[in-house]
């Protein structure tokens, strides 16, 4: 290693020191060479001396010191591989005897467990075939006795025990048919069982058998018949609530006293009445629905002495006749069916009541319960089925407007409905469900085809068509024609598809239960803010570009207003609320968040364009000689572009909304001043550059008191105030006392809108012309005015207090 201390001339040395030398250097060789260090000053330094002998000669006596400790080394090593090689040796004499015990246990288990496996089997196999014969047992003692039935039924056929025959045969169909495990049986008895029981009816009475096949027609004629007599009462009374919407809506409008309808709660005549019932005991009858048939052949049984079996026999076959009704085609869509289904189970029962009424014992009320009970329930489920299936919500309104007209139907004649209308209750959310999605759909469809274009309406009946249906009319004075609307033509489209949203909820829920408003509203609620308000969102955020289809969108939320009012007016008539009872509550605007964000788009886009006229606000003066007197260029500018925006927007927009978006323009504009005036773009200023802002803020309210013609005196003054805070400071400036700053009851009542931190900074700007280089909340002014004592101690005061 090279040494940092500089060569020293050495005097010859003697041998000895020679020596001395010589183990000095082999030791630091050896030193270098175990740390790992540079060798080359040593070869430098033996080759400069003209001795590399001596370098080799140290080299090789290192060499020769480390081959003994690598030979200790080696050794030490070797002794480990030699013990763990004996260790490895005797570890797999180990495994060898292991390996050699478990191929003996393996062999002994294999030879034992053998037979074992081979016992098993045989036992398996053996249970198994004990399984099958008991099977095949029970099979045959089944059959057997479904034999002996069969057997015993044929011989009641051959006597002429025609009941006992029955019997066997139900017997058969309730305790065998199902569970015979012959096919071939199965199918036997399916086929030949009807067989048998059509001949037992053809012997015991043709007549009685012919009067069962008619009664199916007629009673599905009778049915239509009954239905269709209460579906022509339910349109008398809607038109009778129709008449008194229209008088009580003509007197609301003509300040007149209400026009009163009474409504007519008189049943009609006909199928509800017993007196006209359309069928008769002979056979006289308008529709050929005469008893005489089955009243003649139960006179027969009854002295036959067959009573008991004709009455069970007439309820089986009337069951029998219910239960065929009950099946519904899946060849022929229910829809096109639901009418002859239901008219069908109507007429049965009409027959029955009529049969219970006058048949003599003939059939118990308890069983007619029964076959009603059945009735309902099958009726239920097949509803439940197909409304699980009905994706439509006009195929639900039309099965749901015929359920209830049978309900209606049947009710007259005692029987309980509820479970029915129960059913229609519980899809009322279903229906609604598709029928919001039908509505999203059309709105969407509407809106999309939306130009952003006021509609121009050329005849009187487009606008009683488009405006006058909605009552979105401003004036009750027919307009001039060719007339252009304030709205653009998706506003009666959106109106036209809630109208008939409102409609069909009412007429799904008017019969089906009890009609109650709070439902429809809650349905018209969900349509209107979370259909129709989200569709205009998405319109807003998507498709609106520019500042007149922003307009446009916000004229047209303002229309959705009136029409909203007009929508729970219309779902209050038909729900036959008192439009008074409507009136008195105050309801938030379903679509406000539509309505906020169009407003909030032309407010953002007005606003961008008043900033590019902004921007000249930096070619200011801020440390002129003279006020400017007629205002500055961007006010200038900016007053060009708002008068000429309202001369356009008050053609199109509702004072109200004209009145927010120009407050939040305004507003904008103040702050943009006190911004500037707070920004790094204004290092200093004068009270010259402050008169000239004043002059500019006077223009602006200037434009805002010029405006009042168009607003209330109130509106007026809400739009001078969105530029308060400019004012409050432009005010705290010019005044001879800022001091009156730190009052808190004049802060309040004068300067309310500044804060205080912004009145600080911008403070320490103001610069009096007389210093010209120093301003005057500076310490190093010579001479210092009142005012400049004021606002130094101002500046003061709210640097303590921040």
């Amino acid at each position: 290693m090279k040494s940092t201390r500089p060569r020293r001339k050495m005097a010859p040395a003697t041998a000895d020191a020679g020596d001395s030398g010589e183990k000095l250097e082999q030791l630091l060789i050896s030193s270098a060479i175990c740390n790992g260090e540079d060798l080359g000053p040593f070869v430098r330094k033996a080759f400069a001396s003209g001795r590399p002998e001596t370098l080799l000669h140290h080299l090789r006596h290192f060499s020769r010191s480390k081959e003994s400790e690598i030979e200790e080394v080696c050794k030490a090593h070797y002794q480990d591989f030699i013990l763990a090689v004996d260790d490895l040796r005797s570890l797999l004499s180990d495994v060898d005897s292991l390996k050699s015990s478990l191929y003996d246990s393996n062999s002994r288990l294999q030879s034992v467990g053998g037979p074992l496996l081979s016992s098993l089997d045989s036992f398996v196999e053996a249970q198994n075939v004990s399984k099958n014969v008991d099977y095949a047992l029970q099979s045959v003692t089944l059959c057997i006795k479904l034999m002996e039935l069969c057997s015993r039924a044929n011989h009641h056929l051959s006597n002429g025990s025609f009941y006992m025959a029955l019997k066997c045969l139900d017997s058969i169909e309730n305790d065998f048919q199902d569970k015979t495990p012959s096919s071939t049986l199965k199918k036997m008895l399916e086929s030949k069982i009807p067989e048998i029981r059509s001949h037992i009816e053809r012997k015991i009475s043709k007549e009685f058998g012919d009067w069962l096949v008619e009664i199916r027609v007629v009673s599905r004629n009778l049915g239509q018949l009954a239905i269709g007599q209460a579906s022509a009462a339910r349109q008398r009374a809607e038109d009778l609530r129709t008449k008194q919407r229209q008088a009580e809506e003509q007197s609301r409008l003509s300040l007149r006293d209400c026009v009163y309808a009474l409504e007519d709660d008189e049943e009609e005549e006909g199928l509800g009445g017993y007196e006209n019932e359309g069928y008769s005991y002979g056979n006289n009858s308008v529709l050929g629905f005469d008893l005489t048939s089955l009243y003649r052949a139960y006179h027969i049984h009854q002295t036959l002495g067959l009573e008991d079996r004709f009455k069970q026999y007439y309820f089986e076959n009337r069951k029998l006749q219910l239960t065929s009704d009950f099946q519904v085609s899946s060849m022929t869509p229910f829809l096109e069916s639901h009418q002859t289904f239901f008219a069908q189970i109507a007429g049965f029962f009409i027959v029955e009541d009529r049969i219970l009424r006058t048949g003599g014992g003939l059939i118990s009320k308890t069983e007619v319960e029964n076959l009603w009970e059945t009735a309902v329930s099958k009726m239920c489920s097949v509803l439940e089925d197909q409304f699980s299936r009905m994706q439509t919500a006009n195929h639900l309104l039309l099965i749901k407007d015929y359920v209830s007209l049978l309900g209606v139907t049947l009710r007259r004649y005692g029987y309980t409905v509820g479970a029915l209308l129960d059913v229609l209750s519980k899809h009322r959310d279903k229906y609604h469900e598709l029928l919001l999605s039908d509505c999203r759909k059309q709105i969407s469809e509407a809106l999309a085809a939306d130009k952003f274009e006021q509609m121009l309406m050329k005849k009187e009946y487009e606008y009683s068509m488009n405006v006058l249906s909605f009552q979105i009319q401003t004036s009750d004075i027919i307009p001039a024609f060719p007339y252009v609307a304030p709205f653009s033509s998706t506003v009666p489209d959106c109106c036209r598809i809630v109208r008939s949203f409102i409609e069909d909820s009412v007429s799904f829920m008017s019969y089906g239960e009890q009609l109650d408003f709070y439902n429809v509203k809650k349905y018209l609620d969900r349509l209107l803010s979370e259909v129709l308000d989200g569709a205009l969102l998405k319109l807003i955020s998507s498709s609106v570009h520019g500042v007149s289809q922003a307009m446009q969108v916000a004229a047209n939320m303002a229309v959705f207003e009136r029409a909203c009012d007009f929508f729970f007016r219309h779902a209050a008539q038909l729900s036959g609320i008192p439009l008074r009872m409507v009136e008195k509550g105050k309801r938030q605007f379903p679509l406000n968040k539509s309505r906020d964000a169009a407003e909030e788009m032309l407010s953002g886009m007005l606003k961008t364009k008043v900033d590019g006229f902004m921007t000249l606000i930096e070619n200011v003066n801020w440390m002129t000689d003279e006020p400017s007197q007629g205002g500055n260029e961007y006010v200038n500018e900016v007053l060009i572009y708002l008068e000429t925006l309202v001369s356009t927007a008050q053609q199109i927009l509702p004072p109200q909304v004209l009145k927010r978006v120009l407050q939040d323009v305004l507003s904008h504009i103040s702050e943009k001043i006190v911004d500037t005036l707070l920004g790094d773009l204004v290092k200093r200023f004068n009270v010259n550059a402050i008169i000239g802002l004043d002059v500019d803020i006077r223009l602006l309210e200037s434009f805002a008191d010029n405006l009042a013609p168009l607003f209330s005196e109130g509106d007026a003054n809400q739009l001078k105030n969105a530029l308060a805070e400019s004012r409050q400071l432009i005010n705290l400036l010019l005044s001879s006392h800022p001091e009156n700053f730190l009052n808190p009851v004049i802060r309040e009542r004068s300067y309310n809108a500044l804060d205080y931190r912004k009145v600080m900074t911008i403070s320490e700007k103001l610069r009096d012309p007389s210093d010209r280089l120093f301003g005057t909340f500076g310490s190093r002014g010579a001479k210092q005015n009142s005012k400049k004592k004021s606002l130094d101690a101002l500046i003061k005061r709210l640097r303590d207090v921040s």
